[in-house]
């Protein structure tokens, strides 16, 4: 951890560093770029906002040096649930700003826990004419999963605690972490 940084005293312990995401990120990046070396008219990413966006940039910019020309899409969804859990409602809050059929969809999600969003998310996209819709997801939490989405690229499966870092948020904070560590349990129980 980062000397002296406003979270050190919140972090239990680091699971995933900095490092290990940048290799993981470039890996997925080669994965999918030479699954879609063929792909004409290259591919969109798009990106669930809020915690795909430190992936999504990342990956776009190592799919970059490998793969077929991309472009970048943003979606925003909220799912109704009881605190943590999600029921597998969804609205949509930001919507995709053009038609994606024809298009090879490449979803960019953080994390995958009970598949129930992202079920719905892929259900949706795929109505709209899209060629083909994948999903790369950097974190999954197999033991969290209720519903089984066909997520072909995953970077690290992580264990079902309360992670932060990287994207994944606490109450809206923690997001920047450059790497992923398990918040302290005293943490969360004050709310």
């Amino acid at each position: 951890m980062a000397e002296g940084s406003w979270y050190d005293a919140d972090i239990d312990r680091v699971i995933i560093t900095e490092e290990q995401i940048r290799e993981k990120t470039a890996e997925l990046a080669k994965q999918v770029s030479a699954d879609h070396a063929d792909s004409t008219g290259g591919l969109l990413l798009v990106c669930v906002l809020k915690g795909a966006v430190m992936f999504m940039a990342d990956f776009a910019r190592a799919l970059g040096r490998y793969g077929p020309p991309t472009e970048m899409e943003f979606m925003a969804v909220s799912s109704y649930g009881q605190g943590t859990t999600s029921s597998g409602v969804v609205r949509i809050l930001k919507d995709l700003d053009r038609d994606i059929a024809g298009k090879h969809v490449i979803v960019v999600e953080d994390i995958v826990d009970s598949g129930l969003t992202l079920s719905w998310l892929l259900k949706y996209l795929e109505s709209r004419s899209a060629a083909s819709v994948e999903v790369v997801a950097l974190f999954r939490k197999p033991d969290a999963v209720k519903v089984h989405v066909p997520v072909k690229y995953v970077g690290f499966e992580i264990p079902s605690e309360f992670v932060v870092g990287y994207g994944l948020d606490y109450s809206e904070r923690y997001r920047e972490l450059p790497y992923v560590g398990v918040l302290k349990k005293d943490v969360y129980a004050r709310s």
